[in-house]
């Protein structure tokens, strides 16, 4: 996965370790690596079709988590990836949104 900005590097692996750290105890297991990026790649998409990825650099958006988990519960259920509760899947989505705070995507 690559972004606009040159000035990082993000790398899904790096994403998926991150996110298994950052996890509860209890949900280590429940996610495979491959649901973390599936999840991730739908928080991808929720961006996408709002719009997210077109907005000016020197905009700020304002992203809302509870919309994120709700896309992704959403689509998980339907593509028959797992039933996951959106209080997990949003440990996921924050787990996400720390990795990308800890290599400045959105600054």
């Amino acid at each position: 996965m690559s972004t606009k900005n040159d000035d990082f590097l993000y790398d899904e692996g790096d994403s998926v370790r991150f996110i298994r750290k950052y996890l509860p105890q209890e949900l280590k297991d429940k996610f495979s690596d491959d649901d973390i990026n599936y999840i991730v790649d739908l928080i991808y998409d929720y961006y996408e079709s709002n719009g997210l990825l077109d907005n000016d650099a020197d905009e700020e958006v304002e992203i809302d988590e509870d919309e994120v988990v709700a896309y992704a519960v959403k689509n998980a259920a339907r593509d028959g990836v797992g039933h996951f509760e959106p209080e997990e899947i949003r440990f996921v989505v924050q787990g996400e949104f720390a990795y990308c705070d800890s290599i400045d995507v959105f600054d």
